[in-house]
């Protein structure tokens, strides 16, 4: 395929740093000089040259596209994007800097960055360092210049598929050994990540405020504003490794059960479709977002497929199938739950009967499962939001009320 070069109009575009008497005016430790080249390598043998940016070296993983036009750092530190390199739609990233309090998680995650044009300045009274220093310092090889609505377009009509950012001497490879890494690369289909962001170690949060529980939380990925809202729902919250048993969990006598977003494919995830079958069994009240909307569909006994290239970004419109209700959602999933959005179906490993609460506007995917036997609902997208929108901010009362409520049903058979 002939490479698709996009020309460097902005290279010497002037940048006057924000309106006058701005608190924070960070300058790119990229912009003292003019990045080398790198260039984007598809496996179906498109390419894309453009600049480095960010780190250099080689990176490989599945291209996706992102859709918001901010929160840059809320994604790339999202664990939900490990093994993807990310592709922001917005042309221009970076302008607001980056800071400590709005980090998801301890790290970037995100295998690589494509971007239009990078900020050379970041000014906002809240940043204290720029995304390029975090993505040098973080070795998170990315490329810069490129048509991205052209790759956008292409990932639209292809799918999402494996891909490789190549920049400093691994931009030398040819194009055939550069292509054949790129095939070469572990695909995301069947492929079980939660282990490498998963914590290591157990920890707890205490509640906020009156205290009405404890809640298991298994993080197959979870973000800092997750454990946020739940602690400030008056749980304690117990985060588990990925790695934990059903045993375990119940031994902690938990009010509810939680299952974090998370990377990979949720058929790779048996062990813990188990561990929540196990828990539900015993009657407690469970919450799913993301991959635990997945993992809740496959504990029900329905199956989850690969999306062609998936929901990605702050401004996807879902349905809220009760109420009647728009919300504008913040989304990162590439799979979803196999299962017909209209009527009341039974589970088929024993739990009753089940419906789809929420689903998409644009393509009408299942974004929300309901459980009418027994306490357990999820959905499909992150309503802590960080970054915005906050309409589903609400699911977290919701969980608060269904535990509440189980409580109170426990106290009255006990009297």
């Amino acid at each position: 395929m002939p490479d698709s070069t996009a020309p460097d109009q902005f290279a010497s575009a002037e940048i006057v740093a924000g309106e006058a008497g701005a608190s924070a005016a960070l300058t790119s430790s990229s912009s003292a000089g003019k990045p080398g080249p790198a260039v984007l390598v598809l496996e179906d043998g498109r390419r894309f040259v453009g600049r480095r940016y960010g780190s250099e070296g080689q990176t490989l993983g599945e291209v996706v596209f992102a859709t918001g036009m901010t929160g840059y750092q809320e994604a790339l530190t999202d664990p939900s994007y490990a093994g993807q390199i990310v592709l922001m739609t917005a042309p221009h990233i970076g302008n607001t800097g980056m800071n400590d309090d709005d980090m998801e998680s301890r790290q970037i995650w995100v295998a690589g960055f494509i971007v239009r044009e990078p900020a050379r300045i970041a000014s906002n009274y809240r940043a204290t360092r720029t995304l390029d220093d975090d993505l040098e310092e973080q070795g998170v090889v990315g490329i810069s210049g490129i048509d991205t609505r052209a790759i956008t377009r292409h990932i639209r009509s292809k799918g999402a598929m494996k891909s490789g950012i190549f920049s400093g001497d691994m931009f030398g490879l040819s194009d055939s050994e550069q292509l054949e890494r790129v095939l070469a690369g572990a695909a995301m289909r069947g492929r079980n990540l939660s282990l490498e962001v998963s914590t290591v170690e157990p920890f707890s949060i205490p509640a906020q405020g009156e205290r009405i529980g404890s809640v298991a939380v298994l993080d197959l990925g979870v973000k800092t504003s997750t454990l946020t809202y739940l602690a400030e729902r008056g749980f304690e919250v117990l985060v588990l490794p990925q790695s934990v048993t059903a045993e375990h969990v119940l031994s902690l006598k938990p009010s509810a059960l939680f299952f974090s977003n998370g990377p990979g494919d949720p058929a790779a995830s048996d062990a813990h479709v188990t561990l929540l079958q196990e828990v539900l069994r015993a009657g407690i009240p469970y919450f799913g977002i993301c991959f635990g909307n997945q993992l809740l569909g496959r504990a029900l006994g329905f199956r989850t497929y690969k999306l062609p290239f998936g929901h990605r970004g702050i401004n996807q419109p879902v349905l809220d199938k009760t109420t009647g209700r728009v919300e504008i959602t913040s989304q990162n999933h590439g799979f979803a739950v196999d299962m017909p959005i209209e009527g009341v179906h039974d589970s088929r490993a024993g739990f009753g009967r089940v419906e789809v609460s929420h689903y998409s506007l644009n393509d009408q995917v299942v974004e929300g499962i309901r459980c009418l036997d027994i306490n357990a609902f999820s959905v499909q997208y992150h309503p802590e939001a960080a970054s915005g929108p906050h309409d589903a901010n609400h699911l977290f009362d919701r969980f608060r009320d269904v535990v509440l409520a189980a409580q109170s049903a426990v106290a009255g058979e006990t009297k």
